[in-house]
């Protein structure tokens, strides 16, 4: 049932905090005229009292008020993310510090690319980078050398594009250094040992070079500093440098088969081409580190260096949750031999899981203690994975998806912050002045190492607000989150029920246990054998629970998404047991045959903190089974009509 603590965090599926977050919203914004009122309040008002009865005022302000008035009709039609009745994509209410927060701040309109333009929100952001990093289990004490760094993105996929950035200016970078040869540093044989090199030896190699500078004159270090940038792929692009270094090769990336489409994107826009994106075998719907292990020591053998090797918490279709330890012993297994390469954690979804990992004094819970707040949450994997996640090179998170924020609110948290120099890009007229040799100094030009030139402040102050009211650990934030998986486990129970009901017409299939908060569930009309009418039924189905912009969003009871099951993700084995349980014959599951290659199934994100609503005795979850029985009686009736017709 639903936790009376969480009440005060959302604005509600009523809006019942309407109040709150009204005051919240005029406080802050008489607030915020005062300020501007007290910047100088010598200067005389430049916009009379008397502007508000010219016709040219009253005019504008009557077009405004259409056009808003047009709006806000127009938004009426959006997808309600805040009811429990959406199960469907990775979105729901929002926190309403983060809310309140990001109203608060967008009057200032701060642009975290530089102190000069964000003096308070540039170190909330950095603030921010801090608490994500604690919670994933990295270093976040920044008197540390070896401290994490962090920052926000525009979400997900531009964090995994700064992923590959990083990796690709580790992995060349001793390679230039060799091809500089500064007198006097210990540096790798040659350029195959220099650029399979692990990574954290490649920063511990940063960290030399920036001393053996420090040595120097100032007229020196500057003639070195060219001479290096001389040789770096940033400096060459990918043709040259592999011009000049004849006997290396473009890297791979490793992923699982149900990566985020955002690491073909971004090996086309790195400029390594879709080729050097190899796919990982799965058992189960998560990474089959055997086959890791094969594939790695294949391509050393073929002299293929890898760049990173992608594990996933929480794929954005399923929630399933890849071997994070097992991959990172990979790595080192590997590493220990002279053949290194970075591991990154697309935990886009799943991040935020990682409060319920987390004590108030940062440690991790132990495993029997979380197996008794939950039924099946986590399993033993899951735990061991999370747990890991401090041993990664870098994680991608989402705070607009699990962490109940405002789009566009992603993040990059990288290991270790000496590695960052690398990808330092200056521009004078934003830059100007010393960064200083303090964490906070030096990460205030921020813009010098990220990919956008622009970025929201208000954004930042949303996060930092929100892990500040509520921090990221079990006994605050994993409230949310520990709601979303109770509503799993009860949505999972509720699924036996549901297939008992409609035992002998129809075969009702959980295709692989759940990781996380998102149930996925595969339904076939009893007497098909048929991979295509299994999903054709299944597409019908749901045209029911789709967003339709063409009716009011009351027409729908309730709102729910698709996707498909891949032989090559599920694995051959786990295949036939689904295809046994719908009572499908393998044989029309065909290969490479469009429709018929893959299973349609339903997909549920229970992420809503409400779906079981005990102030009103209410479940969300069994209101949604009702419907759902109605609407496949009803599709089958329907077909079943259209063919006697």
């Amino acid at each position: 049932m639903s936790n009376p603590s969480l009440y005060p965090c959302f604005l509600g599926p009523y809006g019942e905090n309407d109040v709150l977050l009204e005051k919240l919203a005029v406080e802050f914004l008489r607030d915020h005229v005062y300020w501007r009122r007290n910047f100088h309040p010598e200067d005389p008002p430049v916009i009379p009292t008397t502007a508000t009865q010219r016709a040219d005022y009253q005019a504008f302000e009557a077009r405004m008020r259409r056009e808003l008035h047009r709006l806000s009709a127009a938004l009426k039609r959006s997808v309600p993310f805040h009811s429990p009745r959406y199960l469907g994509h990775m979105a729901s209410d929002l926190a309403l510090p983060g809310l309140a927060a990001q109203m608060l701040a967008l009057p200032y309109n701060p642009n975290n690319v530089s102190d000069d333009a964000a003096p308070v929100t540039i170190d909330l952001e950095i603030k921010a980078g801090l608490q994500l990093a604690r919670m994933l289990g990295f270093n976040d004490d920044p008197h540390h050398p070896g401290c994490a760094f962090g920052h926000l993105t525009s979400g997900g996929t531009v964090a995994n594009y700064q992923a590959l950035r990083l990796a690709l200016a580790l992995k060349a970078f001793p390679v230039a250094l060799c091809a500089a040869a500064p007198p006097g540093l210990t540096l790798p044989d040659d350029d195959w040992a220099a650029f399979t090199l692990p990574t954290q030896d490649c920063i511990e190699l940063v960290g030399q070079w920036q001393h053996w500078l420090s040595g120097l004159t100032p007229s020196a270090r500057h003639d070195w500093v060219r001479r290096l940038q001389s040789e770096r792929i940033e400096e060459l692009g990918l043709v040259a440098f592999f011009a000049r270094h004849p006997t290396l090769t473009p890297p791979v990336v490793l992923a699982p088969v149900t990566a985020h489409y955002s690491w073909s994107k971004g090996l086309k826009l790195l400029g390594l081409g879709r080729a050097q994106l190899l796919a990982v075998p799965e058992r189960g719907m998560r990474m089959d580190t055997d086959a890791l292990d094969d594939l790695v020591n294949r391509l050393r053998a073929e002299r293929r260096p890898v760049l990173l090797t992608v594990a996933v918490l929480g794929t954005t279709e399923f929630g399933t949750i890849d071997p994070v330890h097992r991959i990172l012993a990979c790595r080192d297994q590997h590493a220990a031999t002279g053949f290194g390469f970075g591991v990154h954690v697309d935990a886009a979804w799943g991040g935020y899981l990682a409060t319920l990992f987390r004590t108030p004094e940062g440690t991790l819970r132990a495993f029997s203690d979380m197996r008794q707040e939950f039924s099946a949450f986590p399993s033993r994997d899951s735990y061991d994975a999370i747990a890991a996640l401090g041993g990664s090179d870098s994680i991608t998170v989402d705070p607009h998806k699990l962490g109940y924020l405002p789009y566009g609110a992603g993040a990059f948290i990288c290991r270790d912050q000496r590695a960052m120099p690398l990808l330092v890009e200056d521009a004078d007229y934003v830059f100007a002045g010393g960064t200083g040799n303090d964490y906070f100094a030096r990460f205030r030009k921020l813009g010098r190492y990220i990919l956008e030139g622009s970025k929201s402040g208000a954004a930042a102050a949303a996060v930092y607000v929100t892990h500040s009211v509520l921090p990221l650990d079990y006994t605050q934030f994993g409230r949310i989150t520990a709601e979303t998986i109770h509503s799993a486990e009860a949505f999972a129970q509720r699924i036996e029920r549901f297939a008992a009901q409609l035992a002998g017409r129809f075969h009702v299939c959980v295709p692989f246990a759940p990781d996380s908060n998102l149930v996925c569930l595969a339904i076939n009309p009893a007497g098909n054998r048929d991979v295509r009418t299994m999903n054709a039924f299944l597409t019908r189905l749901y045209e029911t629970l789709r967003c339709d912009p063409d009716k009011a969003v009351q027409a729908r009871e309730f709102y729910g998404s698709v996707t498909t099951l891949r032989p090559e993700a599920l694995g051959a084995t786990d295949m036939q047991r689904v295809l046994a349980a719908l009572d499908l014959d393998p044989a029309t599951l065909l290969p490479d045959h469009d429709g018929a290659d893959r299973l349609v199934i339903l997909r549920h994100t229970l992420m809503n903190p409400f779906l079981q609503d005990s102030e009103n005795g209410l479940s969300y979850i069994d209101h949604y089974f009702d419907y759902l029985a109605r609407q496949i009686v009803s599709v089958v009736d329907q077909r079943s009509a259209g063919m006697a017709a």
